[in-house]
């Protein structure tokens, strides 16, 4: 007899007016709130989050999570004393916000709910957390029992954000499609892995459908369908994948750069998804898929995420081996249907940095 799963499926508001189901949402989980954030993000959202609830929720405090998404903000978060009276806790910022205060709703049990100010990936509804040390190199990953309660996403906030969130969003939600099906190629699907794979499969063609326009549209500050979409792609359909497949297929090599990169402290501030999506080009080449290779890359190349390494301030004579040594050391590439070793690894490398010689 196989083993039971358990599978706690995201929910989600998105739209400009996100915030008005607040109240009815929240309430029957508590009536004491506490929200937790970036300092940019309190700044962009508090106000309307505020002045959306009714009386019959009390935000508590407002607290910062601390500028990473740390055990040691984690713990720091777990004793405010705030954070122990509240019924339920608000996560209001981008990717590490919502990871750090994720592992503090699991620590605490209490209800979680997000309000992604940024579209730039799909924590607010996934049940994982990328944590980092105090260096800001990425220590591991800490998996809660089920994803937050309800994510806000509001498209006005996200829409106001800089440019370089969505963008970076773009690069990330990218690797999601292309990432899940090469590490489950091969396999046995049992149905719940199996139907967050094709859900994935939704993802590239939106991307690349949508993604121009979206960015043009953010770039004005406009909530527009185009912009509807791609936010729905970052966070919600690379979120369900996410929850839905076992770890082995959540990410792979794209994923295996982004971590290399972290040992280099001036990468410390590249935005996350700018890197996954280099790692892209690097999977597609070493796989052989050539016709998506050069979709992706020209649509990359239009929209300015990096198609070199010199792009995202990186040389190759002097990063790539330190880069390297990390990302070989990393559980992303060890479940993939054939061995990646690290010339094959370099050499899609020098491929991409080499295209279209």
């Amino acid at each position: 007899m196989s083993q039971n799963q358990n599978v706690f499926l995201p929910n989600y508001t998105l739209g400009a007016g996100a915030y008005e189901e607040v109240t009815e949402v929240v309430k029957s989980y508590g009536t004491k709130a506490v929200m937790i954030g970036g300092k940019k993000a309190l700044a962009a959202a508090e106000t309307k989050i505020k002045q959306s609830i009714t009386t019959e929720i009390e935000i508590i405090d407002n607290l910062w999570y601390g500028g990473n998404s740390t055990y040691e903000n984690v713990e720091k978060l777990v004793n405010h004393p705030s954070v122990q009276t509240a019924d339920v806790v608000f996560a209001v910022g981008g990717g590490r916000v919502c990871d750090t205060v994720k592992v503090v709703g699991e620590k605490t049990g209490k209800p979680v709910f997000t309000f992604p100010t940024i579209g730039s990936n799909c924590s607010p509804v996934t049940a994982v957390c990328v944590m980092y040390t105090e260096e800001g190199e990425m220590q591991g990953l800490f998996f809660p029992s089920k994803p937050p309660t309800h994510a806000f996403i509001d498209t006005t906030i996200i829409a106001q954000a800089p440019d370089e969130y969505l963008w970076a969003g773009v690069g990330d939600a990218l690797s999601k499609e292309i990432e899940s099906t090469f590490s489950a190629r091969g396999d046995q699907l049992d149905y719940t892995d199996a139907l967050g794979i094709q859900i994935g499969k939704m993802c590239t063609d939106r991307l690349l459908t949508y993604g121009t326009q979206a960015l043009q549209d953010n770039a004005k500050g406009v909530s527009s369908f185009a912009l509807e979409q791609v936010v729905a792609d970052i966070i919600v359909t690379t979120g369900l994948v996410s929850v839905l497949v076992i770890n082995d297929y959540n990410s792979a090599m794209a994923h295996s750069f982004y971590y290399g990169t972290t040992v280099l402290k001036k990468m410390e501030n590249y935005l996350h998804g700018a890197s996954v999506s280099y790692g892209v080009l690097a999977l597609l080449k070493m796989d052989n898929q050539d016709a998506l290779f050069q979709r992706v890359y020209h649509f990359m190349e239009e929209n300015k995420l990096p198609v070199s390494m010199t792009e995202m301030g990186l040389d190759v004579s002097c990063d790539l081996d330190k880069i390297l040594d990390k990302a070989m050391s990393t559980n992303d590439i060890v479940h993939v249907p054939y061995e990646i070793t690290r010339d094959m690894f370099k050499q899609a490398i020098i491929d991409v940095e080499t295209y279209p010689a």
